[in-house]
């Protein structure tokens, strides 16, 4: 494992960009670690070094992912994720305070967020849904990150149609929260949500307007009818 990951490691430091890593900062805050490579390179390598770990033991590859997780470089964190979201369906119930503990120690910004949430914490929750007792719990952390991951781990099971009522509780918890990445995560989930049950939606915008954020509002909006727009918008 330790050969697989210092080859990994040898060849993402060979494509390091200055100039990417300057365009790479735009997109974020604070500051982040990062080779300065595109997307669809990250995609290509992290492929190529699947190969090599995909018959790896689940728990075997969950301490590659840990190695390249504590890292801190963007890269890394989402050849990690990439790999897990590849191999989700091995993962079951318990394993969910395992993504807990990633999320409060290696999530430091919304692309790791989003990015493991999306698509393993998702996928995770739906296949089991006593497991959606995670995500309110951490709509009350004092860690940004989790508040957020409470929004954006349930983004697909709403496209599915699922979870409606708990998703509505989570965002009563993050209702009024001052950080704009658990706003803007809270109103995509309020927009995607807003896709298959428009009228809930619109009612629970019209009803917490007065306190909902404008950038949470604009979010849960942005798919809507122009005159309910007009509606939402309206002071």
């Amino acid at each position: 494992m330790k050969n697989i990951l210092n080859k990994l490691k040898t060849e993402l430091t060979s494509k390091t960009n200055q100039s990417g890593i300057k365009t790479s900062q735009r997109f974020f805050k604070d500051p982040i670690n990062t080779y300065g490579m595109k997307s669809k390179d990250i995609v290509i390598i992290s492929q190529k070094y699947f190969q090599l770990i995909k018959n790896l033991s689940k728990e075997e590859m969950c301490k590659l992912c840990e190695v390249l997780f504590k890292s801190d470089m963007y890269e890394e964190f989402m050849i990690a994720a990439n790999w897990i979201q590849k191999r989700d369906k091995e993962f079951i119930s318990k394993d969910i305070d395992l993504y807990e503990n990633w999320i409060n120690k290696y999530v430091n910004n919304w692309a790791k967020c989003d990015v493991f949430c999306n698509h393993s914490v998702g996928s995770l929750v739906e296949r089991y849904p006593k497991l959606i007792k995670y995500p309110k719990k951490w709509a009350k952390s004092k860690n940004l990150w989790m508040r957020r991951a409470s929004a954006v781990s349930l983004i697909i099971p709403a496209k599915n149609g699922l979870f409606l009522n708990d998703i509505f509780e989570i965002c009563d918890i993050l209702l009024e929260d001052r950080e704009d990445m658990v706003q803007k995560g809270y109103g995509w989930l309020l927009k995607v949500t807003s896709q298959i049950n428009l009228k809930m939606v619109f009612d629970y915008v019209m009803k917490n307007k007065g306190k909902m954020p404008r950038t949470s509002l604009r979010y849960a909006i942005e798919k809507m009818p122009k005159d309910l727009k007009e509606k939402a918008m309206k002071k």
